[in-house]
């Protein structure tokens, strides 16, 4: 491939308008239409699943089955009880991380519309008094939305079990590094269709069915992709997801590894990693002069790449990874380098596979 970007301006449009869009976990569907409508002139067709999932896919009559992936869905909040003095206190749809919701703004989502509200927190001055200053907990945070009783609150349309976001969009900073809440795991979603636009682009046919899917409720524990793999029944499975740079403040490298943003997309090596198609990868990345590192993740991914390579009697499954600084926060960094090769690792694999590759340890 040539050495200039991969990203052209309408791909770049593309990425602002879906990371700027919300998709809560289970409530993917707006997402997915973006998603769906930039795919659509690089695909034959699309599958959607009962709860949200959709994939593009080229060649729907190849009996074998190559399934890459990102997901969907960004973490968020539920409404979970409201005071009589009108705020609202929370749980969590995902992993989202109190510790960073004090005076954070929110979207409540409402059949009404968008309401919207901000985390309150207690000012400094009044914090510590008796000794023990008080932190954020699941707890103590809480979203007032300027109302003064529970009466006011409901009268916006606001309910148990409205959904919350927030709504911190898009940046560029020092040019090359993508700022957004959601890159966990919408970065996948954008690089897998980039692979899709290359191929139709550099007019590559492919000896397989390729599926490209992006799964919903990945944050709850790998839901979309455990439903959408026993619909597709594939042979293989690349995904893409997002790991820790671990190189910031505060970040055990003896326990998280040594991962860099900017030091190239991240090959996992755990279980439920096909070891032959991990090294396919490998050696992709080392013909093609792509730079990569590697990532132990011990027992299991913690990515769909689990629930694939464990469902229908076992699917050959691999990871590959995009370094990205302070996940589950509303200022998730990556590199744009990073996210170019991660497209260019999976569109170069995807080109080394035969149809009917075989992935057996037995061969003779």
């Amino acid at each position: 491939m040539s050495t200039k970007s991969i990203l052209n301006e309408s791909s770049m449009a593309f990425l602002e308008r879906y990371l700027n869009n919300a998709s809560p976990t289970g409530y993917e569907s707006e997402g997915q239409k973006i998603w769906m409508n930039y795919l659509t002139p690089y695909v034959d067709t699309f599958i959607t699943d009962t709860y949200g999932s959709a994939v593009g896919v080229i060649n729907p009559e190849a009996p074998f089955k190559v399934v890459i992936e990102g997901h969907a869905d960004e973490i968020s909040w539920y409404v979970n009880y409201i005071t009589d003095d009108g705020l609202i206190y929370v749980i969590r749809n995902g992993g989202s991380d109190h510790q960073i919701a004090p005076s954070k703004r929110v979207n409540i989502h409402t059949k009404k519309g968008i309401v919207r509200g901000v985390f309150g927190w207690p000012a400094i001055h009044t914090r510590g008094k008796s000794g023990k200053e008080e932190v954020a907990k699941i707890e103590t945070i809480f979203i007032d939305c300027g109302c003064m009783t529970k009466a006011e609150v409901e009268a916006l349309g606001v309910h148990v079990g409205c959904v919350i976001t927030y709504p911190d969009e898009f940046e560029i900073l020092n040019n090359d590094k993508f700022v957004c809440r959601a890159i966990d795991n919408r970065m996948g979603g954008f690089m897998i269709a980039e692979v899709a636009r290359l191929l139709k682009e550099n007019n590559k046919t492919l000896p397989f069915g390729l599926y490209i899917v992006n799964s919903v409720q990945e944050e709850i524990g790998l839901r979309g992709a455990e439903m959408i793999t026993q619909r597709i029944k594939p042979n293989v499975a690349i995904v893409t997801d997002v790991c820790h740079d671990t190189t910031t403040p505060m970040i055990d490298k003896k326990i998280e590894g040594d991962l860099k943003m900017g030091n190239g997309p991240v090959i996992a090596y755990a279980p439920a990693t096909q070891n032959i198609l991990r090294e396919l990868i490998v050696d992709t990345a080392e013909a093609n002069k792509i730079p990569f590192q590697r990532h132990a993740t011990s027992r299991v991914t913690g990515t769909d790449t689990d629930a694939f390579a464990y469902s229908n009697g076992g699917v050959a499954s691999a990871l590959i990874s995009l370094p990205l600084r302070y996940m589950h926060t509303t200022v998730e960094m990556v590199h744009r380098q990073d996210v170019e090769h991660v497209i260019q690792l999976i569109y170069e694999t995807l080109l080394q596979l035969e149809n009917n590759h075989d992935f057996s340890y037995f061969k003779s």
